[in-house]
């Protein structure tokens, strides 16, 4: 079995470099072969990715988050541009829009999405799409600006309708270990539905850890869970979606283990 967590906050598990390592290498041993690394902010970017620049396996994601929106720094679009020259980054994000926290306001927040679109467009790379009580303004502005390499709506927490809007987009879904949790039926419908060829799967570490592992902050080897669930939900062989969604998340991010 072969797995990929498309999304795992490392330096949010620990600060500590040694431990992010072991973190990483820990997952390996869990069938979990490719991991992405995701900072909220470009200065944990920076830190994080020197951390973890001797495991091959992890790749990495840059790009500034909603929660960001209020302290962004001068010159943060060439930083993105920056560290998107190092080797091993796949992705811009995540990007997006969260109107449960009203992070800064909405106009901001939307420039802030527009523009990191833009500069994923500019560069050819997909992204990775943070939505929380946004969906309609999300999937909006995708209409009118999702870079050609498409992108992910991570972490999804929308209703099987919302799901069929986005796909017809060019775009993934990807899930989390909150699939696993027993209420959530929007989640299992879509994760049910859906095509499996357009699904990703993820652990969206330390946060929404599998329901057998509630208490503990989650991290990259808890990802087998969530496929394993995935594969009963849709009655369908566990090694065969495991499978697929490990070539799914090597299609969309265009990188080869």
């Amino acid at each position: 079995m072969h797995l990929f967590d498309t999304h795992a906050h490392i330096g949010l598990i620990t600060e500590d470099p040694i431990e992010q390592l072991i973190i990483v290498q820990e997952a390996r041993k869990e069938s979990v072969d490719c991991i992405v690394s995701i900072c909220n902010n470009l200065q944990d970017f920076f830190q994080v990715y020197e951390n973890l620049k001797t495991a091959a396996h992890v790749y990495h994601a840059v790009g500034v988050s909603p929660s960001e929106v209020a302290n962004l720094s001068r010159g943060w679009e060439e930083k993105i541009e920056e560290g998107v020259a190092f080797p091993r980054i796949i992705a811009i994000g995540e990007i997006g829009l969260d109107y449960y926290r009203k992070f800064g306001n909405k106009d901001s927040q939307i420039e802030l999405f527009i523009r990191q679109l833009e500069i994923a467009g500019r560069l050819g790379l997909p992204v990775i799409i943070h939505n929380r009580d946004a969906g309609r303004d999300v999937l909006e502005i995708l209409k009118e600006k999702l870079p050609s390499r498409g992108g992910v709506l991570h972490c999804y927490s929308e209703n099987w309708n919302y799901a069929k809007e986005a796909l017809n987009l060019n775009l993934y879904i990807s899930f989390a270990g909150n699939v696993t949790y027993r209420n959530a039926r929007n989640l299992h419908e879509t994760a049910k539905n859906m095509p499996l060829d357009r699904m990703l799967i993820e652990t969206e570490s330390p946060f929404m850890v599998p329901s057998s592992h509630r208490g503990k902050r989650n991290k990259p080897a808890y990802l087998s869970e969530t496929a394993l669930f995935i594969a009963e939900l849709r009655e369908e062989d566990p090694e065969t979606v495991c499978e697929v969604l490990f070539r799914n998340s090597l299609d969309f991010f265009q990188v080869t283990p």
